[in-house]
């Protein structure tokens, strides 16, 4: 199964500092053509602030309507489907609004669905190359909308993983741990290298490489598992 002019489609390519944006170069050297999205209006509202050297089809996930708009817009058939998209704004139990936890299912849960089912409707692919990778995590201590949305995008891959094996395509969710992309204070960096067994803190291409792994040829038997890849922390 050559991987040269196969396409993947990689969501959440916003900041090139972002694991997003790791897979996206990695799928790259491989010999993917590699299509990203990115939605610029959420990145202007966190701390980080909106990336201008990324330019990705801007895709409003909030919207039921984009996963089939995005579909329609890329040239030949998707082989690869990465879900690095997220929504993520810390709060807890006591604090997390109604409109935050929708909009975090909406984006993380409920997007998350309806891009993989328009993939699998629109699938042409050989039988067994098919692949769908989705960035996911465990954190939920006043993380409370993301972690529960994550938990929700976690059983939506399995459910792919059982359902799209007809059609010879592959689920797994792949969870980084504490990645340096960015939003580690600099007095806190030592802490986190020590907690690790490795004594460092992950980058993005460490979870990119495993990523690229999943969506190869030698990626096809690993289907429905929820994979940590995060040096072994506790």
């Amino acid at each position: 199964m050559p991987l040269r002019n196969n396409t993947a489609l990689v969501t959440g390519v916003g900041r090139q500092a972002g694991i997003g944006a790791a897979i996206a170069a990695r799928l790259k050297e491989d010999g993917w053509h590699v299509v990203t999205t990115q939605w610029s209006d959420y990145d202007r509202r966190m701390p980080w602030g909106a990336d201008e050297t990324v330019h990705g089809i801007e895709a409003d996930l909030t919207d039921p309507e984009t996963p089939a708009r995005l579909f329609d817009q890329i040239d030949g058939d998707v082989q690869a489907l990465v879900l690095a998209h997220c929504e993520s704004v810390d709060s807890g139990l006591l604090d997390t609004t109604v409109d935050s936890f929708d909009r975090h299912f909406a984006v993380n849960a409920r997007a998350s669905w309806l891009l993989i089912r328009e993939f699998a409707r629109r699938y042409r692919g050989p039988h067994g190359a098919g692949r769908i990778v989705a960035l996911t995590s465990d954190a939920v201590v006043h993380n409370l909308p993301y972690g529960a949305s994550k938990g929700a995008l976690d059983r939506i891959i399995l459910a792919a993983a059982g359902e799209l094996g007809h059609l010879g395509i592959t689920a797994n969710a792949v969870n980084p741990g504490a990645t340096d992309t960015g939003w580690i204070p600099e007095a806190h960096r030592e802490a986190f290298a020590q907690h690790n067994p490795l004594g460092r803190i992950g980058t993005p291409r460490d979870c990119a490489s495993l990523v690229a792994f999943l969506c190869g040829p030698e990626g096809g038997w690993v289907n429905g598992q929820l994979l940590v890849s995060n040096g072994g922390a506790p």
